[in-house]
C-alpha cells in the first residue's frame, strides 16, 4: 500500500511539475507577445504624430493659397469691372461720334423713313401766283418738324442736308446748298415711319399749315432709304 501511495505522489508529482512548466512557458510567450505589441504601439503612434504635424502643416499652407486665391480674383473682378467701365464710356463716345457723322452727313445711312412731296397749288390767271407756289419757309416747316420728330437724316430732292446745309427762295425754284431744284420737291426722312408721319399730321400742325396755304402736300412710307454722304465730304 505504501509503495502504491508513493507510485500516485510521483505521478502527481510529474503531472503539477509538467503543468507548471505550461503556464511557465505561456505566461513567457504572452510577455514576449505584449512586450512586441507595444514597441509596435509605439511606432505607430509616433507614424501618426508625423502625419498629423504634416496635415497640419498642409491645411495651414491651402489657407494660405486659398486666401491667396481669393485676392486674385478680387485683382481680376475689379479690372474687369474697371475694363467694363472703359468699354462703356468707349461705346458711348462711338455712338456720340456715329451720331455727329449722320449730323454732318460724312457717312452713308439707309433704314426705312417717309418720303413728303410738295407740289405748287393749281390757281386761276386771275389770282396771284405766289398764293400757290412752295416756298422756302414751307419746306423750312416740314424739315423741322421731321428733325423734331427723331428723324436721323433728310434731303431735298436727293440732296443730302448736312449742319452746314441752307435753303433759299429763288423765283420758281429752291436753291439747297447753292442747288437749284424745281417743284415738286421730294423731303425724305430717315426714321420712325410711324412716329414721323403722326408728328406732320398733328391737327393744326405742319401739315394743315402748308395745306391751307393751297400747297398739294402727299405722304409715303418707303421700306428702305438710302442717302449717300454729303460730296465733297469725306465718309
Amino acid at each position: 500500500m505504501k509503495g502504491r501511495k508513493k507510485g500516485k505522489y510521483v505521478v502527481f508529482s510529474l503531472v503539477f511539475l509538467v503543468f507548471g512548466f505550461i503556464i511557465a512557458f505561456s505566461y513567457s510567450q504572452t510577455s514576449k507577445e505584449d512586450a512586441n505589441t507595444l514597441k509596435i504601439t509605439d511606432r505607430q503612434y509616433l507614424m501618426a504624430n508625423n502625419l498629423r504635424k504634416q496635415i497640419i502643416l498642409i491645411q495651414d499652407k491651402n489657407r494660405e493659397l486659398q486666401k491667396d486665391l481669393y485676392d486674385k480674383q478680387e485683382e481680376v473682378r475689379q479690372n474687369e469691372k474697371e475694363l467694363s467701365e472703359e468699354a462703356d464710356m468707349y461705346s458711348s463716345l462711338a455712338e456720340e461720334t456715329e451720331k455727329y457723322r449722320l449730323f454732318l452727313g460724312k457717312v452713308k445711312v439707309k433704314g426705312p423713313g417717309i418720303e413728303v412731296t410738295l407740289e405748287d397749288g393749281e390757281y386761276r390767271q386771275s389770282e396771284d401766283a405766289n398764293n400757290y407756289i412752295v416756298h422756302e419757309h414751307h419746306v423750312f416747316k416740314v424739315v423741322n418738324e421731321l428733325y423734331i420728330a427723331g428723324a436721323t437724316s433728310i434731303s431735298i430732292n436727293g440732296q443730302r442736308l448736312n449742319h452746314n446745309s441752307y435753303i433759299v427762295c429763288n423765283g420758281p425754284v429752291i436753291t439747297v446748298d447753292g442747288n437749284p431744284y424745281p417743284a415738286p420737291f421730294k423731303i425724305t426722312a430717315i426714321g420712325d415711319t410711324n412716329t414721323l408721319i403722326s408728328a406732320l399730321n398733328i391737327p393744326g400742325g405742319v401739315r394743315d399749315q402748308i395745306v391751307n396755304d393751297n400747297i398739294i402736300f402727299s405722304i409715303e412710307k418707303k421700306k428702305q432709304i438710302i442717302l449717300d454722304p454729303v460730296l465733297g465730304e469725306s465718309s
